[in-house]
């Protein structure tokens, strides 16, 4: 039996060890080979400001083990979904601030739809692909008409299961009715409840009880449910979205260190008690912090940097930084490890991308290198993965840009001179060149070559293998 072991080995944030991955489909015969899918689920953006380069870390990381799992099980085989919060109220804070004469849901609406653009054209410029799916937090909320899970239905699941209950004008989850909760974070509840330093809410029956939904005044969002109009508490999104594409339990759930505690553990808790699961994710995977030449960012300190102002201003090191180059800067470190993101390391990333460059230019990709496949293949690779790159970039160049491209690489060689005259053209000065040779008239057709070249025009000259004339084929210059 195929038991889905593909040599892939993941850190287990749960377990706190290296396991060997084995998706859960195919641990069950019942489902036939043609519909087996690996399952990963990542915390996307909250949409009310634009991405600072931390935000990036993760999306480049799980776009790795994206990629990875899609050749070790094929592209078809793997489900990759990340979320959009879209209600949340840093968004309402933000739309009021920005919009104060606007209607606040028409201002959410405005914030939400900028910074959301621009999320999806920093993760492209980054390299990313797209997630097979990218829910809204929004779309999920009440009810819906193709029976996918909603967060209406989950509290009242959680609420009949004996998890949560209604005080206080929000509802509660309940955190006493789940024995192990904090497992993920080594939190124990009573210590939590012993060190808890704020005062506790009087409807909260324990301090770490947590909101799955409170009410809304009459200018904020809001959806219609038994508890009253209200909107969700941030935990439950990720809940139901994950389940509506993924399941009830999935393969992989990723996101940021700073998410362990109390996102994903609440996640954990609602998820499995709203199922009686044993777990959400049988594996869950966490990237370590980034900061900014060695100092924590902040915007207060003036420490803080997006990444459109990196790809497309000259605020950092006087000048823009590609796409790639950025990717790169955060790939060189182990992804569990923390960044120090600076002008040094993208110097570094720059220059490597410029050497693999030139090394692979002219040259078609092979196949992925079997050391740089083992390198990712444990705990996506780090800097093993790295170094076997510059190492093909002296011994195999082909292999080099196919490994390249596996972790979204392009290697693109030397930008392209851009012609400054049509195709139209470019034909008429071709034809006339080789009457000038049929003439005789070598120093013309030379100049005509130097002239085109001039704008951009690289001519190579051959002959035809059946007449044996001279013919003469165009490409822009590199």
């Amino acid at each position: 039996m195929d038991d889905g072991f593909r040599g892939l080995r993941l850190t287990n944030t749960m377990t706190r060890v290296k396991e060997e991955f084995r998706p859960l489909d195919w641990q069950d015969e019942s489902i036939p080979a043609a519909d087996r899918r690996v399952r990963l689920y990542v915390c996307g953006p909250t949409v009310y400001d634009f991405a600072h380069i931390g935000n990036a870390r993760p999306v480049i990381v799980f776009d790795v083990l994206f990629r990875l799992l899609r050749h070790l099980y094929g592209e078809a085989a793997v489900t990759y979904v990340r979320n959009i919060t879209d209600v949340d109220d840093k968004i309402n804070a933000r739309a009021a601030r920005d919009f104060p004469g606007l209607p606040l849901n028409e201002a959410i609406r405005r914030v939400t739809e900028a910074t959301a653009a621009q999320f999806q054209k920093d993760a492209t410029a980054l390299g990313n692909l797209a997630p097979t799916h990218q829910p809204r937090a929004t779309d999920f909320v009440a009810a819906r008409g193709d029976g996918l899970p909603d967060m209406v239905s989950m509290i009242s699941a959680l609420i009949e299961r004996g998890h949560a209950y209604a005080a206080g004008g929000e509802v509660l989850f309940d955190v006493g009715s789940m024995p192990d909760y904090g497992r993920l974070s080594n939190r124990k509840l009573d210590e939590q409840q012993a060190g808890a330093r704020v005062a506790v809410d009087a409807h909260k029956k324990n301090p770490a009880d947590f909101v799955l939904w409170k009410l809304s005044d009459a200018d904020e969002p809001g959806w219609d449910s038994p508890w009253g109009r209200g909107r969700p508490g941030w935990h439950i999104e990720c809940s139901v979205m994950s389940e509506a594409y993924l399941g009830q339990t999935f393969d992989i759930h990723g996101g940021g260190l700073d998410l362990i505690f109390p996102h994903h553990e609440n996640e954990i808790a609602q998820s499995r008690c709203a199922h009686g699961t044993a777990a959400m994710a049988q594996i869950w995977m966490h990237n370590g912090f980034l900061q900014l030449e060695g100092k924590k960012m902040s915007k207060s300190d003036g420490n803080f940097i997006t990444i459109s102002e990196l790809l497309e201003t000259e605020k950092f090191g006087g000048r823009k930084w590609p796409g790639e180059v950025l990717r790169l800067a955060m790939l060189m470190t182990h992804y569990r490890e923390p960044i120090d993101f600076s002008v040094k390391r993208l110097e570094e990333a720059d220059e490597a991308l410029a050497a693999w460059s030139r090394a692979a230019e002219g040259v078609m990709p092979s196949e992925p290198s079997q050391r740089f496949l083992d390198a990712l293949a444990d705990d996506l690779g780090g800097s093993a993965a790295i170094a076997e790159l510059h190492a093909l970039r002296k011994s195999d160049p082909s292999a080099l840009k196919a490994s390249a491209a596996l972790i979204g690489f392009t290697l693109a060689p030397v930008a392209a001179v851009a012609p400054t005259v049509s195709a139209d053209t470019i034909a008429a000065r071709i034809a006339e060149r080789l009457e000038l040779f049929r003439v005789k008239d070598f120093a013309q057709a030379d100049a005509i070559r130097d002239a085109l070249l001039a704008e951009g025009i690289q001519l190579k000259d051959g002959k035809d293998p059946t007449t044996g004339e001279r013919i003469t084929t165009w490409e822009v210059k590199r």
